[in-house]
């Protein structure tokens, strides 16, 4: 039961965070920046948890102890945005997007190598076809011809977000409560985001109401909702195959591009998203995979071997 609710929240968590798109481009849209737009998320964010800590009469007092792992989980955060954005000026936000996603092998790789936790075959099997599904998705003709620089600054995106997932799942904050987590996370975030922005020329007005209500939704859905998903499937499920499970987000921002903004929808899309739905089925069924063909080979194993 707990494996079944870490792969739902897991996809909730994808799924949450595919949206971004749906909120942030109407924004930029009228002329706002990334830094302000990053900084208005994370606050509105920590608002919104702040209230939803009050109305649920939850404590958000932490230990001394906590405040060096929440400023770097809030580090990691940031530095993943941050990074990501920073590769839109190298290469389209497509390609962008694939790279970014190699992030489960940072966190196969980190396991490994920091905690000696050796993924099963299925696992490194389901990442192959999540990254090779993601890039069906994002790469086009020559957009690949990038900058080495811009390589490298979008895997540092794909990094900081992997040591996130890594870090929530191997310190002790993994018990701290999700909204309690986050909400010092985002604060973290929310003020290393405005001081990048008061020294690159100041935080941007809000243009409107709508773009108000816009960045509302941006704190909310893809944020407070997805990152408390995300703390959830961790503690379920482990860090490697929660950040397997986020190669959703990018079949639902295709899904968006086709269906909000009219983005073609063509062959070479609809065979990154067939790889990544079997490489999230692989990843559900993965240990019941793995005792059937162990099972299969106990009884067909020679008696003397």
């Amino acid at each position: 039961m707990a494996n079944f609710k870490g792969y739902f929240y897991g996809i909730v968590t994808s799924v949450t965070f595919g949206l971004i798109p749906l909120f942030t481009l109407p924004l930029m849209g009228k002329g706002m920046n990334y830094d302000s737009i990053l900084f208005y998320r994370f606050l509105f964010a920590s608002i919104a948890l702040g209230i939803m800590l009050m109305v649920r009469k939850q404590s958000a007092r932490i230990e001394k102890r906590d405040i060096p792992i929440l400023i770097l989980l809030g580090c990691f955060y940031t530095g993943s945005s941050m990074f990501l954005f920073w590769g839109y000026d190298f290469m389209g936000a497509g390609l962008a997007t694939a790279l970014h996603f190699t992030y489960p092998v940072f966190v196969t790789f980190l396991m490994l190598l920091v905690f000696r936790e050796k993924p099963a075959l299925a696992t490194w099997f389901a990442v192959v076809l999540a990254i090779a599904g993601v890039a069906l998705l994002s790469v086009k003709g020559s957009e690949a011809a990038i900058p080495a620089l811009g390589i490298f600054i979008v895997l540092c995106s794909a990094l900081a977000y992997a040591s996130y997932i890594t870090t929530v799942n191997k310190t002790r904050v993994a018990t701290m409560p999700g909204r309690k987590l986050a909400f010092y996370v985002f604060i973290v975030s929310a003020i290393l985001f405005a001081v990048k922005a008061l020294l690159s020329g100041g935080i941007q007005k809000v243009p409107d109401a709508v773009s108000y209500v816009n960045l509302v939704l941006l704190a909310v859905v893809p944020t407070v909702v997805s990152n408390i998903t995300l703390l959830v499937a961790v503690r379920n499920i482990g860090g490697t195959m929660t950040s397997v499970l986020g190669a959703m987000e990018p079949v639902t921002a295709v899904a968006i591009g086709s269906l909000v903004f009219g983005e073609p929808f063509t062959f070479q899309e609809g065979m990154g998203i067939f790889l990544i739905i079997v490489a999230v089925t692989l990843i559900i069924l993965s240990e019941s995979i793995t005792k059937t063909f162990s099972s299969i080979f106990k009884k067909i194993r020679p008696r003397h071997a």
